[in-house]
């Protein structure tokens, strides 16, 4: 076996780890809000939503196509320094999501795996290395202004889809309401499960698709290969059914007392936006979306809005490109700097140290089906959030 063929499986191997941690990630986006209203019980939950990402993961391929062609100058690179790229910038996203999941921060799967491409790009082939603005295409078109719209959108439609909710259900008995509207929250958060895999298993499908470029087993052009498509979808479905209990329990608690109206207003509105972008290959935050409309169904209530977790989200999300960037740009320069296959072995040794500490850590505070539900301390709006704890699991 070459070297350059263990350099690829080594990045076919990481970028698989990178799809499943999204799955645990980004569980909540779609499921946070039924486990809440109790519409869904966690384990019934996580299983139904690691389905769906399967599922939709075999939905379409233009947000892969993006990842693969959009971010990195093709033309300037090749070979194994494309796949050293590659690498280093998925390490950077895998121990950004780690570490945003240890604090139970719902911040972008999807940002941290572009902000590690961009970062080992810039340490690689400097600022031109990136395609910045081409056209309709570039990072700051497919990338950046989704990430400052999506929120923003997601909470406007989704306050509207609550007013008028509580609105047309004024005066209807409150148990028959509960009970229909956690009914169709089932339906809305399946719907949210099967764009999520639609949008984000396409991000590491394309990363794929882009080591394979780089080794000369694929044209930039060619068609996306089945087993990338299936090897993708089975591992975010995976990580999927792991549960990121830590962020479901700041997205379903943390933010706003969700009530099953409201849940439903959410996960349709999270849906809509998220099946539009991906129809259009825009590799959407689904994170920011998700949690938009959560926000969104707070202020369409009227109800108390905690807007220091919010605050402490935010700060995650204007993080996560640059600081997943510096992640990224550090690998590549130790793995060049030691150059060829044993560069890539200390990274991905350092990748492997880090995320086992990143473990350890979480174990003396866990979270699961147990607590998931459980504001710490029983004081949903106290001053000291599991964020300032280090809690979240």
């Amino acid at each position: 076996m070459s070297a350059e063929l263990m350099v690829l499986l080594i990045v076919i191997v990481t970028a698989l780890v990178f799809d499943f941690t999204n799955g645990f990630h980004d569980t909540a986006n779609a499921m946070a809000t039924s486990i809440a209203t109790g519409a869904l019980k966690p384990k019934t939950a996580v299983a139904l939503s690691g389905v769906l990402n399967l599922i939709g993961a075999f939905l379409s391929v233009s947000v892969a196509a993006t990842v693969a062609k959009g971010i990195v100058q093709l033309n300037d690179v090749s070979g194994q320094d494309l796949l050293v790229i590659v690498f280093a910038g998925l390490v950077g996203g895998i121990l950004w999501n780690l570490f945003t999941w240890l604090l139970g921060l719902p911040s972008s799967s999807s940002h941290a795996l572009f902000g590690g491409l961009i970062g080992s790009t810039i340490a690689a082939l400097g600022w031109n290395g990136v395609i910045w603005a081409s056209g309709s295409e570039g990072v700051l078109i497919k990338i950046v202004l989704p990430a400052f719209l999506a929120p923003v959108i997601a909470a406007a439609v989704a306050a509207l889809a609550t007013f008028l909710v509580y609105r047309i259900t004024h005066g209807v008995d409150q148990a028959k309401t509960d009970e229909g509207f956690r009914w169709g929250q089932i339906g809305s958060a399946s719907l949210v499960s099967l764009a999520h895999g639609t949008n984000d298993a396409q991000k590491t499908m394309g990363v794929i698709f882009l080591a394979l470029v780089a080794y000369g087993s694929l044209g930039k052009d060619d068609h996306m290969p089945l087993w990338v498509m299936a090897s993708c979808a089975v591992a975010i479905a995976l990580g999927t059914y792991l549960g990121g209990w830590r962020i479901i329990r700041t997205l379903g608690k943390g933010l706003v007392e969700i009530e099953s109206p409201q849940g439903l207003a959410a996960e349709s509105t999270s849906a809509a936006i998220i099946l539009t972008s991906a129809h259009f290959g825009l590799p959407l935050s689904t994170t920011q979306t998700a949690t938009g409309a959560i926000l969104g169904t707070g202020i369409g209530k009227g109800a108390e809005v905690r807007w220091r977790v919010m605050g402490r989200m935010a700060v995650a999300w204007l993080l996560t490109l640059p600081m997943a960037g510096i992640v990224g740009a550090i690998c590549l320069v130790i793995a060049e700097f030691i150059g060829g296959l044993p560069g890539v072995l200390v990274v991905f040794g350092i990748l492997i140290a880090g995320a086992l500490g990143i473990y350890l850590r979480s174990r003396r505070d866990p979270v699961g089906t147990h607590n998931v539900n459980e504001w710490p301390d029983g004081q949903p709006d106290s001053a000291q959030s599991p964020i300032d704890q280090n809690h979240a699991g």
